[in-house]
């Protein structure tokens, strides 16, 4: 990296200021200040925040930090919400670009699509990414083959719905509410599908653009359904206690795709630590600053899952978990 370089370059020069001076401690503050401005700076953008995707960054930065990339020391770390509009989005990765930052992380797919749609030129890490290759963004998981690679939350509805049929297994009809505008969504909700033709399930589906149709989406299968699913959907993401209120109020159980859902009042699911996925996205951002081409550098799926339950949920909705879950689950109503 160039700016690497020039600061490699800045210390030694500073070195041999202090060596000439005979000893003697005079700041060089022309020095100090060229050090500081020529620090490699990451720009981080994420499309919304909510607790995944905020745990992720999070530990992307607490990686960075045990990797020595520290923020206002080793490097500057910028870092940008786009409130989930694609408008803000772009106009963020637009800055990055312009201002020729070292590195862009990207948090989400949309976040993703929007940095690679402004540069192919400065190294992508992106987080929370789940269909990489249908998102456009790789030309296969093994050999990402651009300036882009990151970590994949690539979820199994299949292993959700398992669970789902042990927790409540006289499911005949399962409700979806997703946005039609997250490709991540999307391909999560085809695997439903097929997962559902296999065991004689109905998968009513309740679409969504914005989170103003949340509450609507949320009631129109009051009635119509015995359950209902969401995978990592940002919009949904960001207004469960919207959906929560009125599914747990119509005793409808609600399986998630993701740890935080499960704490902001969804039933269960089987899914990813957002903790390890956002430390893996920093150690391959690590990579690439010290010099790792994206090109080569496979995509990170994160394979070990666990079962997370909300007790409150449960008791609130009249639904018993089974002991072998509990056993095995954790508990993120406390």
């Amino acid at each position: 990296m160039k700016k690497i370089a020039v600061l490699l370059m800045a210390v030694m020069l500073m070195t041999v200021v202090f060596t000439g001076c005979g000893g003697e401690d005079v700041p060089n503050t022309d020095n100090k200040d060229k050090v500081a401005s020529d620090l490699p700076t990451i720009g981080i953008v994420q499309i919304v925040e909510h607790p995944s995707l905020d745990t992720i960054r999070e530990n992307i930065i607490k990686q960075l930090v045990d990797e020595g990339f520290i923020d206002g020391e080793t490097v500057k770390i910028d870092y940008k919400n786009a409130q989930n509009d694609t408008n803000n989005l772009k106009t963020i990765c637009q800055s990055f670009t312009a201002n020729n930052y070292d590195l862009i992380i990207a948090i989400a797919t949309p976040s993703a699509q929007a940095a690679l749609g402004e540069t192919t030129e400065i190294p992508i890490v992106f987080s929370a990414v789940t269909d990489p290759v249908g998102a456009k963004l790789v030309d296969s998981m093994e050999n990402p083959g651009g300036n882009i690679t990151g970590t994949s939350d690539a979820v199994s509805a299949s292993k959700i719905m398992d669970l789902a049929l042990q927790i409540t297994p006289d499911i005949k009809k399962i409700g979806a509410i997703y946005s039609t505008g997250e490709v991540n969504s999307v391909s999560v909700i085809n695997e439903l599908k097929q997962y559902a033709k296999t065991k004689d399930i109905e998968v009513v589906e309740a679409t969504i653009m914005n989170s103003s149709e949340i509450q609507q989406a949320a009631q129109s299968l009051i009635g119509n359904v015995d359950a209902v699913f969401s995978p990592i959907d940002n919009t949904v993401a960001s207004s469960m206690p919207t959906i929560v209120d009125v599914l747990n109020k119509a005793k409808i159980p609600y399986y998630v795709a993701a740890d935080s859902m499960v704490a902001d009042g969804g039933l269960a699911t089987d899914g990813v630590n957002y903790v390890a996925l956002g430390k893996a996205t920093g150690s391959m951002a690590a990579e690439v600053l010290n010099g790792a081409d994206t090109a080569t550098m496979p995509v990170q799926v994160m394979s070990d899952t666990q079962i997370y339950i909300n007790k409150k949920t449960a008791d609130d909705i009249g639904i018993k978990i089974p002991k072998e879950i509990l056993e095995k689950a954790t508990d993120l109503s406390e």
